[in-house]
């Protein structure tokens, strides 16, 4: 008898198949997750051998636009590709690239439901809210929101809201925003570096995504969390 393939698993096979048609080659490993909110798909060793040879050339400013153009192509397709192998309706897409690490995230936003991901521990939580709110500052300014979601022991997700400054409206508005998203990509990381997140979590984050919605001002943060007791 033929096992029945799990959610997890259509999903993995659905999207490292489009990857594989578009970069010659698929991923080495695909880990998702899904809950009621959320479905995030991280992969490992993704990169085409025409990208390897731009990042040896300190390119990834190259690459990194050409995947986010290949995403603006693809974004409709895997959204309904996750509908039809896993029956998730879902209703935004986000993805962020480690080219150095040759890694990657895509996040699939569905139905909103704030009872997902709660913390356990209610101080933690405010201390990493504040965390966060310190790095937002250093960028830029502080969200008018931020909440976060555990959608498993080892990720975890922030949706910041009412994150964009002027200037960067301004950039939006006059038909900047693959720009404005290649600097604000380094600047973050740098800020998110630079505050207390692991001390909060007494856990090691060993990736950092983020992608935005400019036109809706929202930005998602995932964090990809070393096991427990490493």
């Amino acid at each position: 008898m033929t096992k029945e393939k799990t959610p997890q698993a259509e999903i993995g096979g659905y999207v490292s198949g489009i990857f594989r048609k578009h970069f010659g080659k698929g991923p080495t490993s695909v880990y998702v997750t899904i809950n009621r909110s959320f479905v995030t798909i991280h992969f490992r060793g993704l990169l085409a051998p025409t990208e390897r040879l731009l990042v040896k050339q300190n390119e990834l400013k190259r690459v990194l636009e050409n995947r986010d153009l290949m995403m603006v192509d693809l974004k409709q397709e895997i959204i309904q590709g996750m509908k039809d192998v896993a029956a998730l309706e879902v209703k935004e897409l986000y993805a962020d690239w480690d080219l150095l690490k040759e890694t990657g995230m895509i996040v699939g936003v569905m139905e909103e439901d704030r009872e997902v991901g709660k913390w356990t521990d209610d101080k933690m939580e405010q201390k990493f809210k504040k965390e966060m709110e310190e790095a937002s500052r250093k960028a830029e300014k502080v969200p008018g929101r931020v909440e976060t979601y555990w959608l498993s022991d080892r990720v975890l997700l922030v949706r910041r809201s009412e994150i964009l400054v002027q200037i960067e409206k301004e950039l939006i508005k006059n038909g900047y925003e693959e720009e404005l998203k290649l600097c604000k990509r380094p600047l973050e990381h740098r800020m998110l570096g630079e505050v207390q997140l692991e001390a909060v979590l007494n856990r090691r984050i060993s990736e950092t995504f983020l992608d935005w919605n400019f036109e809706a001002d929202i930005g998602y943060i995932v964090f990809f969390l070393e096991p427990k007791g490493t």
